[in-house]
């Protein structure tokens, strides 16, 4: 997989000769209860030396998945909507935070949500949503920060720093996963979406200040993927051009990552 991911190591060196840092972030979706799967997840995290941050779905969670949780020392949880329902019509693509239903109903599972992560993992919840799907309504964006939250996270760069008043966008950048096919895309075509990316950030077309995310989902990896992700992975630690952060680095130091 390193082979095929040479560009990424290629336009990674061109930063570091030019003294510029990447801001990297992992995050992982779907997490509900420890799961084989998990344990590899986890394991691959450990031995990379990588923080991660973990997408738990709140209603589902509970003490076991905490007590798993709480012996993985560098990694944080942040929310993943409430059931990881879908209530979108059959016609429209999924959603479970939608302009579907009432935002008091929703403002309500995502506060309740949030509050179950707080009281399950403690310090090792982290202030931060992760709609289900990627797609939230724009009224119950901007409820988030007065249900306790500082930063939303969906896919593909931010358009602006702030998603509403108060709210950080930290978004993914790089989803390795065929959904359609529910295997691994191409690593030709991950290079390249990666490398043009990366190249946007130094050419100073895009900023850089919004933390550079992978996003995974370890329910649904098979070996290519588990593959792919840990070289991904790898090329960054290696590049001495990128640094691991917390999404909620911009807000300051009480969020860098350790």
């Amino acid at each position: 997989m390193k082979r095929a991911l040479a560009p990424v190591k290629e336009e990674l060196a061109i930063w570091r000769g030019s003294g510029r840092v990447l801001p990297f972030w992992w995050r992982d979706d779907d997490a509900t209860e420890p799961t084989p799967a998990l344990d590899r997840l986890l394991g691959l995290a450990a031995d990379l030396g990588a923080p991660l941050h973990l997408a738990v779905v709140p209603e589902p969670a509970g003490p076991d998945l905490a007590n798993r949780l709480a012996a993985a020392s560098r990694t944080v949880v942040i929310s993943h909507g409430w059931r990881h329902r879908n209530h979108a019509p059959a016609a429209e693509k999924k959603a479970e935070f939608g302009a579907h239903r009432s935002p008091d109903v929703m403002h309500g599972e995502i506060g309740r949500g949030w509050q179950r992560l707080q009281r399950l993992f403690g310090k090792q919840a982290l202030p931060v949503f992760a709609p289900p799907w990627n797609r939230i309504a724009p009224a119950v964006v901007a409820a988030l920060p007065a249900l306790g939250l500082a930063a939303i996270s969906t896919y593909l760069p931010r358009r602006e720093k702030h998603a509403a008043p108060g709210l950080l966008q930290v978004n993914t950048h790089v989803d390795p996963i065929d959904w359609q096919k529910r295997r691994l895309l191409d690593p030709a075509a991950i290079a390249a979406v990666t490398v043009a990316r990366l190249s946007a950030r130094r050419k100073r077309s895009v900023a850089n200040e919004e933390p550079f995310g992978l996003l995974t989902h370890h329910l649904v990896h098979d070996d290519d993927i588990w593959s792919l992700t840990a070289a991904f992975v790898e090329i960054i630690l290696e590049s001495g051009a990128a640094r691991f952060v917390s999404p909620l680095a911009e807000l300051g130091p009480s969020y860098r990552q350790d």
